[in-house]
Order: structure tokens, then C-alpha cells, then sequence
């Protein structure tokens, strides 16, 4: 129990990122009309590639409007 008390000053603002970055994905990927892809299948990358997937979804999934 030691250790996770020790990391939990690097844990926390990790957890809080992804649980922004993956908010704002969702949001944005609601809002878009056209991405690259199905957006069911996006919504699967964002939510369980944890904080790789909404990264990936802004560099690769979004078309510019």
C-alpha cells in the first residue's frame, strides 16, 4: 500500500488528462459530420485506447471542415 501512495502524485494528473482528452474527443466527435471512418468505430478507439485513442482520433480521425 506504500507504493501506490508513493505514486499517486504522478497517477492523478494522469488519469485527469485522459479523462479530459477522452471527454473532449467524444464531444468533438459528436459535433463533427464527416470522419475518417464510422464514428462507432471511433468512439470504440477513443474509449478503450485509453489515452492513446483520443490522440489518435485528433491526428487521424477528424476531416477538416
Amino acid at each position: 500500500m506504500e507504493n501506490i501512495e508513493q505514486y499517486l502524485p504522478l497517477i492523478i494528473p494522469l488519469v485527469l488528462i485522459q479523462l479530459v482528452l477522452m471527454v473532449t474527443a467524444l464531444l468533438d466527435l459528436r459535433k463533427r459530420e464527416k470522419t475518417r471512418g464510422p464514428k462507432w468505430m471511433w468512439a470504440i478507439i477513443i474509449i478503450l485506447g485509453e489515452l492513446v485513442g483520443p490522440i489518435v482520433y485528433f491526428t487521424v480521425g477528424r476531416l477538416e471542415e
